[in-house]
């Protein structure tokens, strides 16, 4: 296997890395704004990202998306991580779900979406139903034409700016888990609460409660009882993404320390003269280099034909799991290193450290990512760590 990247991947980084220096520049403002930026200023990095062929990136060239593959794709977003207050979310990336509309479906939702003009979320999470998806209460029932949607909706990441959301209802009597396509603005939907998170997010995630919120037969995405396969190609993806930006904000963090060791003097010399600092930084190294590796090889992986997707859905979860801990190690030392100064909410290693907490928590909690993996183990034996033979 050739891990050297393309010189179209390179150049891919290159523009990657780019936008995402120009998104840590209004770092400093998004955390004084508590986390939303004007939107003329989301305008310009919007019509930024789509000039550097960074945007929609996981949707085909001829929707208008730049049609990358998944490694390509964990390339972009392994450099968008390196921003904070979660900027990564203006190069906007739809619910990779979103393809597997009819042609109607796609022009009426996915095709908005790549061109900026309208946005989605994903709601899943329900009061009592987190790791636990199947003991969701929300339901669709039958009426003439469609369906009467109800329930309640936690966590739905940029459920604020979104125009439509992506639902979970359990359809029928029959309850057969089922995704359908709501707008923000129909009759029955609210927007009850944003909750404030430890971290500053440019989007937020608000709750939502639909009250007989009529669906028409139209807007069922996948057909009805499909809801739990396309979530979990959902999840999927995500948690590569999850992993691919928690290395590169890793990554970043070690760089800042890296410097800050180097130029802080104390007792006559830099602190990167000890030995307890480097020891430090060379544990972050290890743990950066580790998950970039993993991470690469699953996405590379998943572009191969043929591969088992129960398998992959174990290694995304390998993945998510390993990178999100890893970084969480990888700020903590060095907001050590920084001492006072990392507690300091003007040094972006403070803002690392409040925002890498939820990687361990959201698109899958660490310990359902655990069950995850056993589960294939178990299933399948060890092969499921194995790299692909053919």
């Amino acid at each position: 296997m050739d891990m050297r990247y393309t010189p179209e991947q390179a150049d891919l980084k290159r523009r990657a890395a780019g936008y995402a220096r120009l998104l840590m520049a209004y770092e400093d403002e998004s955390e004084q704004a508590g986390g939303p930026l004007p939107q003329e200023t989301v305008a310009e990095l919007t019509r930024a990202a789509m000039d550097a062929g960074v945007y929609a990136i996981n949707m085909p060239a001829e929707w208008g998306g730049a049609g990358l593959s998944l490694l390509d794709q964990v390339i972009v977003e392994e450099e968008f991580g390196k921003a904070t207050n979660c900027l990564w979310d203006i190069p906007w990336r739809p619910a990779n779900v979103l393809a597997y509309g009819d042609e109607r479906q796609r022009e009426k939702y996915l095709l908005p979406v790549v061109r900026a003009e309208k946005f989605d979320a994903f709601a899943v999470t329900e009061p009592g139903a987190g790791s636990d998806p199947s003991a969701g209460t929300s339901t669709a029932t039958r009426t003439d034409g469609g369906w009467l949607v109800n329930g309640e909706k936690w966590f739905v990441t940029c459920g604020d700016i979104a125009d439509f959301l992506l639902v979970q209802a359990d359809a029928g009597p029959d309850r057969l888990p089922t995704l359908f396509f709501v707008d923000k603005s129909a009759p029955g939907v609210e927007m009850t609460r944003v909750p404030h998170f430890m971290h500053s997010a440019v989007n937020g995630h608000p709750e939502f409660t639909f009250t007989d919120v009529f669906v028409a037969d139209e807007d069922v995405l996948g057909g009805v009882g499909q809801g739990y396969e396309l979530t979990k190609e959902w999840f999927t993806d995500e948690r590569l993404m999850i992993a691919a930006r928690t290395v590169g904000a890793a990554e970043r963090a070690l760089e800042l320390a890296r410097e800050w060791a180097i130029g802080r003097k104390q007792f006559g010399g830099p602190i990167a003269g000890y030995q307890l600092i480097q020891g430090m930084l060379a544990d972050c190294a290890v743990d950066i280099a580790v998950n970039r590796a993993y991470t690469h090889q699953v996405a590379w992986e998943a572009d191969q034909p043929g591969t088992d997707r129960k398998t992959l859905h174990a290694k995304a979860s390998t993945a998510k799991l390993a990178a999100s801990e890893a970084a969480g190690r990888v700020v903590d030392r060095c907001l050590q290193i920084f001492g006072g100064r990392g507690y300091d909410r003007s040094y972006a290693v403070e803002r690392m450290y409040r925002e890498l907490r939820v990687d361990r928590i959201w698109e899958g909690t660490s310990e359902i990512q655990r069950l995850i993996i056993a589960n294939e183990l178990i299933k399948r034996g060890t092969r499921a760590l194995a790299l692909p033979t053919h």
